[in-house]
């Protein structure tokens, strides 16, 4: 047997890596010997790095950026070959601001622009940007400014680059972006089509997540129609209308606007850079899963990435999942097989965290005993007939209990 084991993390709680290791223990103990690849996966969101660059037999690179408060850090990224993997959540991240001084207001993505120009300065001239889990809703801004474009008030002076100076731009002076970043490409990692503006935009979305109340919200959102405006007169580009425009707080406009990033799937991405098609070849089953499990799996994230070139290969997909929500079975139109819960009794979310090792143990072994069973009814069969299989549509020889 050949197992792939691609979970995502299952966040506050695993890493895709501490996943792959439980799954592979419950296999080796259903299926004595069996053949295990382990690959840590994510979406393009926090934990890309970890699930691309062990894959690429890439490295970790520091650098001295400012946080979204513009405290002094020390954030990583990745590199391999002539190519960078910056993970906006390192540097602009939610999780570097304190709840009680979550305000998209007052934050910048200024740090993740600080990492981008160490990428450039380093030598990389390929830069993939992942924008998840950002604490900003500067229309990218902030990352711009690092790299050398001037945002200016009226009376000229540079702007800081905060969600709060949206409203105060007049102008913009590119003269002075990075040559650097002039020649290089970039690929924003996205695996969401919401605009710049509107009740689908950046601001009424996100904001909410960042800290903003309804004040905030209104001022950003007039803010950045401000500066989408401004920036569509310079740029001679629909930065608003752009799919993706309103990623991480308006960076997809940015990185769309004034690097003419191409835009890029997350999962599919993660997918062509780690080789998991070339990992598919003999193999039986492939494990994926994610912490909760509904409609918007289908709509791509991990799961539906996974299953969607599994399919295509003819390799059936289970997922193990923290718990299943609303449209949860939508995933089985994408090519899954089936779905395993860890939880499976009523319990308190403090006795759900403190029993997630085991009841994940229990239920991956749960799933390959399952399986096993399975091989063997297919095997012992005395009927000689195809049973269907909800997978393709096709069938299971269960004369040879092959899937």
């Amino acid at each position: 047997m050949k197992f792939i084991f691609a979970p995502d993390s299952y966040k506050g709680t695993f890493s895709s890596l501490e996943l792959v290791q439980l799954l592979k223990e419950s296999a080796s103990r259903v299926f004595p010997g069996c053949e295990t690849i382990g690959i840590p996966i994510a979406d393009g969101g926090e934990g890309t790095l970890e699930a691309v660059l062990p894959a690429v037999n890439g490295e970790y690179r520091c650098a001295p950026v400012r946080d979204p408060l513009s405290r002094d850090i020390t954030a990583k990224y990745g590199v391999f070959g002539c190519s960078a993997l910056i993970e906006m959540a390192s540097a602009s991240g939610l999780a570097l601001v304190p709840a009680e001084r979550r305000n998209p207001l007052e934050t910048s993505s200024y740090g993740t622009g600080q990492l981008i120009l160490d990428a450039l300065e380093s030598g990389c001239r390929d830069i993939y940007v992942a924008v998840g889990g950002s604490a900003t809703n500067d229309g990218g801004i902030g990352a711009m400014k690092a790299l050398g474009v001037r945002f200016l008030d009226a009376a000229g002076n540079e702007l800081n680059g905060t969600g709060a100076d949206l409203l105060r731009i007049r102008s913009i002076d590119r003269s002075r972006l990075s040559p650097l970043a002039r020649g290089a490409k970039f690929h924003l990692m996205c695996d969401v089509t919401n605009p710049l503006l509107g009740p689908d935009g950046a601001t009424y979305v996100y904001g909410p997540q960042k800290g903003a109340g309804k004040e905030e919200l209104e001022l950003l959102e007039k803010g950045m129609a401000h500066y989408a405006e401004i920036a569509e007169r310079e740029l001679k580009i629909p930065i608003r209308s752009a799919a993706g425009a309103g990623a991480a707080g308006g960076m997809g406009a940015a990185l769309i606007g004034f690097l003419n990033a191409e835009i890029r799937s997350g999962i599919e991405t993660v997918l062509e850079l780690v080789r998991f098609e070339e990992l598919l070849q003999e193999t039986d089953l492939v494990v994926t899963g994610e912490g909760r499990v509904d409609f918007q799996s289908a709509c791509g994230k991990v799961i539906s990435g996974i299953a969607r070139l599994c399919r295509r290969h003819a390799v059936p997909v289970a997922v193990i999942a923290g718990e299943m929500g609303r449209g949860a079975e939508d995933v089985y139109g994408i090519g899954v097989a089936s779905i395993m819960v860890t939880v499976s009794r009523a319990e308190s979310a403090g006795e759900a965290a403190a029993n997630a090792k085991a009841d994940f143990i229990s239920a991956s072994q749960r799933m390959f005993r399952l399986l096993k069973l399975g091989m063997e009814i297919g095997g012992k069969s005395r009927c000689g007939r195809p049973f269907p299989t909800p997978r393709t549509g096709g069938s299971v020889d269960v004369k040879s209990g092959s899937f």
